[in-house]
């Protein structure tokens, strides 16, 4: 069993001089239950090399079991610093895709046209796609077999718009991705702030916020149908996400 993790490869908050990318928790804690389930992960970004972190999302309070086990994993930070460049993926290659959140995707990802094939060959083919928090952001101008978008009739979510208020980055941001996901016939729905939420829609599986990135990873695992046992093990090493 292969999943694809695709990383932003930009950095820029927007106007504001300061530094976004991934939010580092949503990817190592998926990381972590996919690599312990015996998962074969390939990492992959637009410009391929090591993608960016959010400055914010290694300060102590966002700490998180899964972040300290990576900073003392070697192998898995020389996987992180070389990710394959995402024109050289093959979608037929891998059995599930996983998107990782922080800011960074608003501004690559949702118009990377090799992230937007990819998506759609696999949502065309049948094979299961999983984004968390901004990582939805992705599906943007992604389409359906039917001419319609992507996120058209299916349950949704994603970083609401009242978490984006409350870090005070509304203004800032290319677009909204509650609004976005609402506005591309997707059915939104959310908990309250940084409550973990996942959502699943067949082969299409969405996370509200950072909380949410390990129901996210678990859902994947049962969408591609890893015993729930292994996935038990894997969870009580790791906590829960902050």
């Amino acid at each position: 069993m292969r999943i694809l993790i695709v990383l932003t490869s930009h950095d820029r908050l927007g106007d504001t001089g300061k530094k976004t990318g991934c939010w580092f928790d949503e990817f190592a804690t998926p990381y972590y239950i996919f690599k312990d389930a015996g998962i074969v992960l390939t990492l992959a970004s637009p410009d391929g090399g090591q993608p960016p972190v959010d400055p914010r999302s290694e300060w102590p309070e966002a700490e998180t079991e899964a972040t300290i086990r990576f900073r003392r994993d070697g192998h898995a930070q020389a996987e992180f610093a070389n990710t394959r460049t995402l024109s050289s993926i093959s979608a037929r290659d891998h059995d599930a895709a996983f998107y990782p959140g922080g800011h960074g995707p608003l501004w690559d990802l949702a118009n990377d046209p090799h992230s937007i094939a990819l998506i759609e060959t696999m949502a065309g083919t049948g094979h299961p796609l999983a984004l968390v928090c901004h990582g939805p952001g992705a599906l943007r101008y992604t389409m359906a077999s039917n001419g319609l978008p992507l996120v058209a009739g299916k349950s949704v979510t994603g970083f609401s718009n009242l978490e984006e208020a409350a870090i005070e980055l509304t203004d800032v941001v290319p677009f909204l991705v509650e609004d976005m996901l609402r506005n591309n016939g997707g059915n939104y729905s959310r908990k309250e702030k940084w409550q973990p939420y996942a959502v699943s829609d067949g082969d299409l599986i969405t996370g509200q916020n950072p909380a949410s990135s390990e129901a996210v990873a678990n859902a994947l695992l049962d969408r591609l149908g890893i015993k729930a046992q292994t996935r038990k093990l894997v969870t009580s090493r790791l906590g829960a996400p902050e």
